[in-house]
C-alpha cells in the first residue's frame, strides 16, 4: 500500500477518482482467488500483495470522492461509510471464516467485489474532476444527479469558482511544505493518522481471538471475535450515523480517545495481575477483555475511526489534494505496520500489559492536543474550510509579529 500510493493517487488526477475507484475490483478479485487457491505460504504473500494494491486504491481515492460528492450536511455520514463498510467486511469474513473452507469464503467474498464493480458503473464522478479538465457540461450532469435538481447553474458557478481559485495554486511539492495553510491542513492530517494508529485498533482488531484466548472466559475466540466484528457494524451504522454530524469534530476525537484510553488502561491492568501477580483470582472477571473490546469499539467508532479519514477530504484543496494522500498513505501504512512491530517487541520483552499500557498513554495524549490541533469544520464547504486554514494561518502570523514588536 505504501509503495503503490504515489501512482494511484496520480491517477485520481488523470482518469478520475470513480475510474480509480473501479480498479478496486481488478487486486481484490485476484487476491481472493489466489489465497482461495493457494497451497503455500509463498503463494498466500502474493495474494495478500494484491490485497495491498486494492488498500492503496481504496485509500488514495474514497476520502476525495466523498468529499467532492457529497453535501456539507451530509459529508460526515457519508464519509462513516467506508469505516462502516471495512466493519461489514471484517464481520463476514469472520463468519465465514469460522464455517467455511478458504476457497468457499473466497468465492464468497469474489462476488462482492463483481458486485460492487457492477454497481459503481452507475455513480457519477466527482464534479470537481470535470472542472478541472474544463469538461463543464459533465460537471453539470455530475451536479444535476447529485442535488437532484434540473437547473444547477448556480451550483455550478459557486463550485467552478471555488475549483478555480483553489487550482490557481501551483500545486507542487513545494507548496504543501512552505505555504502555511497547505502546512496546517498537512499537520492537522498527520496528527490525526498518527494518532489513530497509535490507539492501538489495528491490535484489537487483528488480535482480538488471541486476545481472548489469553483471558480464557467461557466464550470461545471464534464466537468472541463474531460478536466484536458483529458490534462493530451495529454500533457504526446505526448509531454512529446519527451522531457524527451532531457534534465539532474535536469533541467527537477528544471523547473518543479518552474512552478508548480508558479501555486500553483496564486490559494492561487485567494482564499485568494475570501475569505478573500469582495469588490474584481473575476467574470471576474473566468477561472482562470481551467487555474491554465492545467498549473500545463503541468509543473507536465515533471518533477515532472516522474522523481521519473524513477530514482527509476535506482539509487539502483541490490543487494538492493528490499529494497530500500519498503522505497520508505512506502514514497509516507505516504507522500500522510499526504497530504491529511494537506490539510484539513490548509483548515479549516486558509481558502482554505493556503495550497496552503504552497505547492507553497515547490515547490520552492524543485527546488532549486534539483539542488544540483540529479544526472544526463541521457543516462547512470545502471552500470554506481552505479559507479558515489560511484565516488561521494569517492570525498566527499576526500574533507572531506582535509578540515581535513587544519584545
Amino acid at each position: 500500500m505504501v509503495l503503490t500510493g504515489y501512482f494511484f493517487s496520480k491517477l485520481t488526477n488523470i482518469i478520475g477518482r470513480k475510474k480509480t475507484m473501479l480498479l478496486i475490483g481488478v487486486p481484490q478479485i485476484l487476491s481472493l482467488l489466489i489465497c482461495g487457491f493457494a497451497r503455500s505460504i509463498y503463494v498466500f504473500y502474493i495474494g495478500r500483495v494484491f490485497a495491498g494494491l486494492a488498500s492503496a486504491i481504496v485509500w488514495s481515492a474514497l476520502p476525495a470522492y466523498i468529499g467532492e460528492v457529497a453535501s456539507p450536511q451530509v459529508r460526515g455520514v457519508w464519509g462513516n461509510s467506508l469505516t462502516s463498510v471495512i466493519y461489514a467486511g471484517q464481520f463476514f469474513i469472520n463468519v465465514a471464516g469460522s464455517y467455511c473452507d478458504i476457497l468457499t469464503a473466497s468465492c464468497i467474498f469474489t462476488s462482492i467485489s463483481v458486485l460492487f464493480s457492477v454497481v459503481f458503473y452507475f455513480m457519477p464522478e466527482s464534479p470537481f474532476f470535470f472542472i478541472i479538465n474544463g469538461d463543464e457540461e459533465s460537471a453539470k450532469k455530475s451536479l444535476r444527479f447529485l442535488t437532484r435538481k434540473t437547473n444547477v447553474d448556480k451550483d455550478f458557478l459557486m463550485l467552478k469558482k471555488d475549483v478555480d481559485r483553489q487550482m490557481s495554486e501551483t500545486g507542487n511539492w513545494k507548496d504543501l511544505f512552505c505555504i502555511k495553510s497547505n502546512r496546517k491542513a498537512l499537520t492537522i492530517a498527520l496528527f490525526l493518522r498518527i494518532t489513530q494508529t497509535f490507539s492501538g485498533s489495528a491490535i484489537l482488531t487483528q488480535y482480538n481471538q488471541y486476545i481472548i484466548k489469553k483471558a480464557g472466559g467461557n466464550v470461545s475466540p471464534e464466537i468472541a471475535s463474531i460478536i466484536f466484528t458483529g458490534l462493530c457494524v451495529v454500533f457504526n451504522i446505526f448509531v454512529i450515523s446519527f451522531i457524527v454530524d451532531r457534534f465539532s469534530r474535536k469533541v467527537l476525537y477528544a471523547s473518543s480517545s479518552v474512552l478508548c484510553s480508558m479501555v486500553q488502561c483496564t486490559l494492561a491492568s487485567y494482564f499485568y495481575f494475570d501475569e505478573f501477580v500469582p495469588n490474584a483470582d481473575l476467574d470471576s472477571v474473566s468477561w472482562l477483555p470481551l467487555t474491554c473490546l465492545i467498549t473500545f469499539q463503541i468509543g473507536w467508532s465515533y471518533g477515532l475511526a472516522i474522523i481521519p479519514t473524513l477530514m482527509m477530504g476535506e482539509l487539502f484543496s483541490v490543487s494538492i489534494k493528490s499529494k497530500a494522500m500519498i503522505i497520508m498513505m505512506v502514514a497509516l501504512g507505516g504507522g500500522v505496520s510499526f504497530v504491529n512491530l511494537l506490539f510484539n517487541i513490548l509483548n515479549s520483552a516486558l509481558g502482554t500489559f505493556a503495550p497496552f499500557a503504552f497505547f492507553a498513554l497515547c490515547g490520552i495524549g492524543s485527546a488532549i492536543m486534539s483539542l488544540y490541533i483540529i479544526p472544526d469544520t463541521k457543516g462547512k464547504t470545502l471552500e470554506e474550510i481552505q479559507m479558515d486554514l489560511k484565516a488561521s494561518s494569517k492570525d498566527n502570523n499576526k500574533n507572531i509579529i506582535k509578540l515581535g514588536i513587544g519584545k
